[in-house]
């Protein structure tokens, strides 16, 4: 199983590297397809899809599976062509669609289902993209790293500082394996990365001065990233599934790899916009 996790992991690394370096539409279509995969994930734990896992008095079927994919492609396609001018406007037309599906379907399905239908195109969709729009942002090339750094650096430090000195568990029922010494050390871990990366990168820069601003930004997005992760893990445990899918060997489904990163992206996006100086 380490062997199949590690060539899952850097085959991930690699994609990675190359779509957020190319940007523009290579890095704007793998957030799409992610994202619409990781939508697919949820309908299916969330029982609005067609699954086995879904409880006896739920009806399944595709119409607010495919309002959510549909959804998730126009709000793409407005950040695309419009910039996102208009996404509190679609959003609305999506909860709209959604709930046009509910009234006149009733009562295949319950209302659970049409908040969970809506609830997967901002938690999975919608937080995703900012991971595209962090990359558009003047010194987005170097600015969205920042993602990475706060998401996977935080689990790997978190991950060594736990093992080493780890004792009081975090959160016993969600994840027994996480403990607050490992949190700390994966907040201040990251910290530390992104202070160190701006020193490395600061001279490609447009602005100056960003050692401390990095490092902040880094620490504070460790902090979401682990509330991102336990979240994830909640939504397992209610719904009584290990893993979200299993199209990554090894890690489980988009989901279970991309939980921490989709809080993570938008935090970075909006602490980068309020705090480094362009």
């Amino acid at each position: 199983m380490f062997w199949v996790r590690l060539r899952s992991g850097i085959i991930l690394v690699v994609i990675a590297l190359l779509t957020v370096i190319s940007g523009g539409y290579i890095l704007f279509g793998t957030t799409l397809a992610i994202s619409l995969i990781g939508l697919g994930e949820l309908y299916r734990a969330a029982g609005i899809a067609p699954t086995e896992l879904r409880e006896k008095d739920q009806k399944p079927g595709w119409a607010l599976a495919l309002t959510g994919y549909l959804s998730t492609v126009s709000y793409y396609a407005c950040l695309l062509f419009f910039g996102g001018r208009y996404s509190m406007m679609l959003m609305i037309l999506i909860l709209t669609a959604f709930l046009f599906v509910y009234v006149f379907t009733f009562p295949k399905y319950h209302a659970e289902q049409v908040m969970a239908g809506v609830f997967g195109v901002l938690y999975v969709s919608v937080m995703l993209s900012y991971l595209y729009l962090t990359r558009q942002m003047p010194d987005g090339a170097f600015i969205v790293w920042l993602v990475v750094i706060s998401s996977w650096g935080c689990d790997t430090c978190a991950y060594c500082v736990g093992m080493l000195i780890g004792k009081h568990k975090m959160s016993p029922i969600l994840s027994p394996k996480k403990s607050i010494e490992g949190a700390v050390g994966g907040v201040l871990g990251a910290a530390l990365l992104g202070a160190l990366y701006a020193a490395i990168v600061g001279k490609y820069l447009q602005a100056e001065d960003q050692i401390l601003i990095y490092a902040l930004i880094c620490g504070v997005g460790a902090l979401i990233s682990m509330v991102g992760d336990l979240a994830a893990s909640a939504i397992k445990r209610n719904r009584g599934i290990k893993d979200y899918g299993t199209l990554i060997p090894g890690h489980g489904g988009i989901l279970d790899r991309f939980d921490s990163m989709i809080f993570t992206a938008p935090m970075i996006y909006f602490l980068a916009t309020a705090l480094v100086r362009l």
